[in-house]
């Protein structure tokens, strides 16, 4: 049984990423499943505040709930051409300590999806991710991908899925990944 922790990059309460976990959460292969993780409470990384304070408690548990997951399922929007502030600061704080980066990150498997508004999906984004997550030791599953151009005319307003072929291009997404770790 595979076990993935599904994190969005996105802090709006009906954003379409955290609208897609949703769903890869209830799409997940039988014996397999989906948590999803939040980054809403981690602040901007000080290394300051690190130093006086040690990791804040929402970095730990993001941390430790990665590290005990069998992979990583990171779904981001695209800002202005590329990975949200938001994000990068979680993941920021996630690999801190260094000496403890290799815990959370090192040889996990990680796979990225996205939805955005616009008309190519999240593929600046997602290649933006590339050099992040290798410097980190994360191993990058390439054998597929997903983004979700369009999104307005995909979610609702609550930000849930309701295009079935984006459904089911998900259902296999996450059958394929899974299929490389479990």
């Amino acid at each position: 049984m595979a076990h993935i922790i599904g994190i969005s990059g996105s802090l709006r309460r009906h954003s379409y990423n955290s609208g897609l976990l949703r769903t890869a959460a209830m799409a997940m292969p039988s014996g397999s499943s989906l948590t999803i993780a939040s980054i809403a409470d981690i602040p901007l990384y000080n290394g300051d505040i690190e130093e006086r304070d040690g990791i804040p408690p929402a970095v730990s548990a993001l941390k430790d709930a990665m590290a005990a997951a069998d992979g990583i399922l990171l779904a981001t929007p695209e800002y202005n051409n590329g990975i949200p502030g938001v994000f990068k600061n979680a993941i920021d704080w996630a690999s801190r300590p260094p000496a403890d980066a290799a815990r959370v990150f090192g040889a996990k498997p990680f796979a990225i999806i996205g939805a955005s508004p616009g008309g190519f999906g999240t593929i600046l984004a997602q290649n933006d991710w590339l050099p992040v997550l290798r410097t980190l030791g994360a191993r990058l599953w390439t054998g597929g991908r997903l983004m979700v151009p369009g999104a307005g005319k995909a979610f609702d307003g609550e930000g849930n899925l309701t295009d079935s072929a984006i459904a089911d291009r998900l259902r296999r997404f996450l059958a394929d990944f899974i299929a490389t770790i479990a």
